[in-house]
């Protein structure tokens, strides 16, 4: 099943069985989102990607030199270990993990849960790849891929036992559009997926042709 697929029927389940008054919530601010997002303003192909220090899942600091002395690197971001769309996605990309390795590509993802959060995240998961804490969301920032939950989500999350403020760190309830970058070997962005609609991620098979082109023009 693709994950495509798998994501859809999240969705639909979702908008089948949720109580109305959380779906006016919760579609609202996914409506919205989508209307304000500037894909201009996020960061472009062609681009080179800022500088990271970033902690992993067990608090070991990580930079972007030392992925990129690797090799190309692909970075995806997810919003929390409480979005099942990106628990699916995560899943679908752990599946393709010696595809990429074997392609020389580093697979990581970023997330602004704290690095106890990611571990579970981690854990829950079983990934074999690294997840990099963004805490504060600073370096989404940088690249110009924030969302900022409106006010009334605060209680919907809180109704389905999502903690942001102890997942994150903060209560700013500011997280990632969910992007996928594949970064070649100098820091280049060679391809980008920004979609500000959350239920909706790259397939990992697109992310591979992606790395299939750029290795035929290098």
């Amino acid at each position: 099943m693709s994950l495509t697929t798998q994501l859809a029927a999240v969705y639909d389940g979702f908008q089948k069985n949720a109580p109305q008054p959380v779906l006016e919530v919760i579609n609202s601010s996914k409506q919205g989102f989508q209307k304000a997002f500037d894909p201009s303003l996020a960061i472009q192909v062609g681009d080179k990607l800022p500088a990271f220090s970033l902690s992993n899942a067990v608090g070991e600091v990580v930079t972007s030199a030392s992925l990129l002395s690797k090799g190309p690197l692909l970075i995806t971001f997810y919003r929390g270990e409480w979005c099942p769309f990106c628990n699916l996605a995560l899943q679908a990309l752990q599946k393709r993990l010696d595809d990429f390795k074997a392609k020389g590509v580093t697979l990581v993802a970023i997330t602004p849960e704290l690095p106890n959060t990611s571990l579970s995240t981690v854990e829950k998961n079983e990934l074999k790849f690294q997840v990099l804490s963004d805490v504060g969301n600073k370096f989404a920032k940088e690249l110009g891929i924030l969302f900022p939950m409106p006010d009334p989500m605060r209680p919907v999350l809180k109704s389905f036992g999502h903690d942001l403020l102890a997942a994150n760190g903060d209560d700013s309830y500011v997280v990632p559009v969910p992007a996928t970058l594949l970064v070649d070997g100098k820091g280049v962005v060679r391809n980008t997926y920004i979609n500000p609609d959350y239920t909706k991620r790259i397939e990992p098979s697109v992310t591979l042709e992606w790395i299939d082109a750029l290795a035929g023009s290098e």
